[in-house]
């Protein structure tokens, strides 16, 4: 992925656990749970990483303010400017589908390729949901495997099981309270 020369980082606490959030010129660009697959290390912990966000950026305190209300059930969904530009043409595509989706609907990664005029890229539309750099924000998590099943998650199933009982997602409103923050 590439990401903006400019991009600034933030650290946010939420009850799903600790999250680096990512901004650059053009919108939020990243949110990812710390340590979470796919995440870019080098620019969220190495020692070229981006520069910490002053405390007052806008669009960094706006996202971790929704992403806090979100994850308490009092937002539906989020208003932000987005950035999606570090991903390919083919990436972007299913991201910006994956935005079309209302909270607690789900999907499978085969109906999400049929969506996209596409039905045989399935593993590609995997590919891309898994690369997906705004976790929570663009849902991925509401993707899953053709039976239904919950399948990869690059924040963890358990993150991904508390977000779709969090939404009340059909499969799911019967299953375990959203865990508790790691810390």
């Amino acid at each position: 992925m590439q990401f903006h020369p400019l991009t600034v980082q933030a650290r946010a606490d939420t009850p799903l656990g600790p999250v680096r959030l990512a901004v650059s010129p053009a919108g939020l660009s990243g949110v990812w749970f710390e340590g979470q697959r796919h995440e870019p290390t080098a620019q969220l912990h190495g020692p070229s990483a981006w520069a910490l966000g002053p405390g007052h950026h806008p669009v960094l305190q706006k996202a971790a303010h929704q992403l806090q209300q979100y994850l308490a059930g009092e937002r539906q969904h989020f208003d932000l400017p987005l950035d999606l530009s570090g991903g390919t043409a083919f990436q972007q595509s299913v991201w910006r589908a994956l935005l079309q989706m209302g909270r607690g609907q789900t999907t499978s990664y085969g109906a999400l390729g049929r969506q996209l005029g596409n039905p045989s890229a399935v593993r590609a539309v995997g590919a891309a949901v898994g690369r997906n750099p705004l976790s929570v924000v663009v849902p991925c998590h509401r993707v899953l495997g053709a039976d239904g099943s919950l399948t990869g998650y690059a924040g963890g199933l358990d993150r991904k099981r508390a977000l779709l009982t969090l939404e009340n997602a059909p499969l799911f409103a019967a299953a375990a309270p959203p865990m508790k923050a790691t810390a």
